[in-house]
């Protein structure tokens, strides 16, 4: 595993690798993984994807030496199809995914950041994100300043202020 690696914006043409992190983050979980498919055909997931890269989405990609290793992006979801971790209208959903080998690296801590700063100088006042519970990610997520706003069957959604 190289020691080192960078981040870059996300374009176009990573679409398929966001897809690959959404699959990261839904198998969080220890044990039998979701296969890709059924992941990205869901709906619930799907909106995440779906016509990356439209007006509005922002992303970056971790990357170490060739390989693309994780990724953080936001979009900001309509009322009428929200995200899991929806709280109004303007207010951009984060999803991020780092692949297992490269997690506690501090990889997902710096795609977060990065993405917290550019939603900063879009002039957001706020983000959030949809965390199931029990995933080791709420300690990172606390960490940087998000709190729970919201508890749903089995996840929480959190929000961190900008401003």
């Amino acid at each position: 595993m190289p020691e080192s690696w960078s981040l870059r914006p996300a374009t176009q043409a990573d679409g398929v690798f966001l897809g690959d992190m959404v699959v990261e983050a839904a198998n969080w979980r220890a044990g039998a993984p979701r296969p890709r498919h059924e992941i990205l055909a869901d709906p619930d997931h799907g909106r995440y994807l779906a016509g990356w890269m439209r007006p509005g989405d922002v992303g970056f990609v971790a990357v170490a030496g060739s390989e693309l290793i994780g990724a953080a992006w936001y979009r900001t979801l309509p009322r009428t199809d929200p995200g899991f971790g929806y709280v109004g209208t303007g207010v951009p959903e984060l999803i991020i995914g780092v692949k297992a080998l490269w997690r506690s690296h501090g990889v997902g801590r710096t795609l977060l950041r990065r993405l917290c700063e550019a939603a900063r100088a879009e002039g957001r006042a706020r983000i959030c994100l949809s965390v199931e519970r029990g995933n080791f990610a709420q300690v990172l997520y606390r960490s940087e300043g998000f709190a729970v706003t919201r508890s749903g069957f089995g996840r929480d959604t959190m929000i961190k202020r900008l401003s």
